[in-house]
């Protein structure tokens, strides 16, 4: 338990935030009001400028403003970690990911925990989750539920009831929305108040829409942002090393459903292609979710239900619609740190109302108990903001938020920071295998192109948000050292884009993109090296490699790679890229998956040859580099798992 999130509690309630609470609470059951049933609706990745009454240039939601229009709209509502699994989490337990447990999304969630459905259990409501769950673990705290499996998928889906597996025949959105009203109409105890969590897959990526909206705005021109063409000219390295780029990263194949770009374009004019192919599909899932939306909207008002629902429609995160010429999360630019947020309460929540101050997706819980006049857990961290949803008194309201992504080295390779925001300022940290600070003044520079780290005028902002920074890490208990020291690993110089534990066969490498984890060699070879171990592959599908290197320096690209790569059946040297077709020597074999491989690399300095051999099998190469020494040998995976050996290193 946190000893900050009581004392912060203890804040607001001197603040005189509670007692407006109790105040309205007494009112509305003078008023014969019973403790309102909670509809829940989530969607995945869905920002909040893809929503009109956010002012959206793209995309008309009638459905969801409607929400906004009849209740609160909230401005500034912010997570705590740009990822599904982690603000799911922090959603249900009211605690930062490093309390709750689920950093990023491999990490299963311990449902033991409170949770605000457990806590409205405790109270009399009827719990319910349908639609998304994404934590690995079954539910906990729901007397009903119906669950994707992992991500789900767009067409046909499984879902898994009360533990019981089966596929169904439809569109997942519309699915999730059809078992919602079921639920509404015959699963719930009439006498007693409800909670339902309706989580959409939708629109998260491979952006699949249904078929009536395949070729919807087919011959229109979307806008294109303003930021698609960002150079990240003041940014740091984290900027210049993930791998999101609407141009580099999205898929012909899922991504852009096997479209093929006209020759001759520019790469600026590829980028706009790209970019059109893929916010059309986004839309399109999104148009889904609104028609639900405002399906399940008419079952409240044609059942009777409407009256008494606090109902609030948001998102896990934002995400980035060719802003900065990226998609999806993970960064605490605003694109992916903000989360709409429209909530509405007949007699309670003024219509047409907004609010500015700032909030977060750790704030949820203890809202929803505190409008079910439910126990706020001592444990949890956020605090509730219910006195703003009937224009009450906010003073001794936060004046900052804090952030932190963990998931790296993995898909999409965004660097692990922190950060603070203020309604003006935003200060990042993005450290583990980088020292970097970014500063943005957002009243200046909303789009967040200009880094302001350096600027001598901005000084005392740096110490100042360094300072709060601080403070809020002893407050919510992250102890960044302790992380950092869980980080290092005493056998390697260097680890890039990689994590390494001590597992299987000696060392277990982890990459969601191109991870290296380097050794000094003890002596530099003049003449030779050669390297060996013993290998395994732990992913049953997907990339499954596991490379040996050696080069004069830890830069990957002065590395030469070489081992084997099972997702192509093949042997490979490696002198660049995987994009570099000259740089790559392959050899096809056909061998075990899950089989342990000797695997061992030569180089001759003098002659310039390579010999790689893995199980016996011999694959011959020239030395594309011109070196006279060789000081670092080491392991490199790209977007998978395995286990390696010590290395046996000889040279000379």
């Amino acid at each position: 338990m946190s000893g900050g999130a009581i004392s912060r509690r203890d804040f607001i309630r001197h603040a005189g935030a509670l007692p407006a609470v109790a105040a309205l609470a007494q009112i509305a059951r003078a008023q014969g009001r019973p403790r309102p049933n909670i509809l829940f609706m989530m969607s995945d990745d869905h920002a909040s400028h893809a929503i009109s009454c956010y002012g959206s240039v793209i995309n008309q939601t009638p459905h969801i403003d409607r929400i906004a229009q009849e209740g609160l709209r909230f401005d500034n509502c912010f997570c705590t970690n740009s990822i599904c699994a982690p603000s799911r989490a922090v959603i249900l337990t009211g605690k930062f990911s490093h309390l709750n447990g689920v950093i990023d999304n491999a990490v299963e969630f311990d449902g033991t925990q409170n949770t605000f459905p457990k806590v409205l259990q405790s109270v009399g409501y009827r719990t319910a989750l349908i639609g998304k769950w994404h934590l690995k673990s079954d539910p906990t705290g729901f007397d009903y539920w119906s669950i994707l499996p992992g991500q789900g998928v767009y067409q046909d889906p499984e879902f898994i009831e009360m533990g019981q597996r089966s596929r169904r025949q439809g569109y997942v959105t519309d699915l999730t929305a059809d078992y919602a009203i079921d639920w509404l109409r015959a699963g719930r105890d009439p006498s007693v108040p409800f909670l339902l969590m309706c989580h959409h897959k939708a629109p998260h990526r491979e952006w699949l829409p249904p078929d009536k909206y395949r070729t919807l705005w087919e011959d229109t021109e979307i806008p294109v942002p303003a930021t698609l063409h960002d150079d990240w000219e003041s940014k740091s390295r984290a900027a210049f090393e993930q791998e999101m780029t609407i141009l580099n990263h999205l898929t012909l194949d899922s991504d852009l459903k096997g479209r093929v770009p006209p020759e001759g374009l520019s790469e600026r004019e590829l980028r706009e292609w790209r970019y059109q192919h893929y916010i059309k599909d986004y839309l399109r899932c999104i148009r889904s979710v609104d028609d639900n939306t405002g399906r399940i909207l008419e079952y409240l008002d044609e059942s009777g239900l409407a009256e008494d629902t606090l109902v609030i429609y948001t998102s896990d995160q934002g995400f980035y619609l060719g802003d900065h010429g990226w998609f999806d999360k993970r960064f605490m630019y605003e694109e992916s740190l903000r989360m709409p947020l429209v909530m509405r309460w007949p007699g309670v929540i003024e219509p047409a109302s907004t609010n500015d101050e700032l909030i977060q997706n750790v704030d949820f819980a203890p809202t929803l108990l505190d409008a079910a006049s439910a126990p706020v857990p001592d444990e949890m961290q956020g605090d509730s903001f219910l006195p703003m949803l009937v224009g009450g008194p906010r003073q001794g309201w936060r004046d900052s938020i804090y952030y932190h992504y963990y998931e790296y080295p993995a898909v999409h390779m965004v660097k692990r920071h922190y950060g603070v925001r203020t309604k003006r300022y935003k200060l990042m940290h993005f450290y583990h295998d980088i020292d970097a600070w970014e500063l943005y003044d957002l009243a200046l520079d909303p789009e967040e192109l200009q880094n302001r780290i350096d600027v001598p005028a901005y000084a005392g902002v740096v110490a100042r948000l360094k300072e709060e920074i601080r403070r809020l890490q002893a407050l919510y208990g992250d102890d960044i050292e302790a992380e950092l020291a869980r980080l290092r690993h005493p056998d390697f110089e260097r680890l890039i884009g990689a994590g390494v534990r001590d597992e299987g066969l000696g060392y277990l490498i982890a990459s969601g993109g191109s991870g290296y984890a380097l050794q000094k060699l003890p002596q530099t070879c003049f003449e030779r090296v050669s390297v060996s171990c013993r290998m395994r592959t732990r992913l049953a599908e997907g990339t499954r490699n596991g490379m040996l290197c050696f080069g004069p320096a830890t830069d990957p690209a002065s590395l030469v790679k070489a081992g084997v790569y099972i997702g192509a059946g093949e042997l490979v040297i490696q002198h660049g890229g995987f994009g570099e077709e000259e740089a790559l020597i392959r050899l096809p074999v056909d061998f075990e998956k899950e089989q342990v491989f000797k695997v061992s690399f030569e180089a001759n300095l003098r002659t310039k040859r390579l010999r790689l051999v893995v199980d016996g099998v011999e694959l011959l190469s020239a030395l594309r580099k011109d070196w006279s020494a060789v000081s670092y040998v080491g392991y490199t995976v790209t977007g998978t798992e395995t286990e390696f050996s010590t290395l046996e290193v000889r040279g000379g």
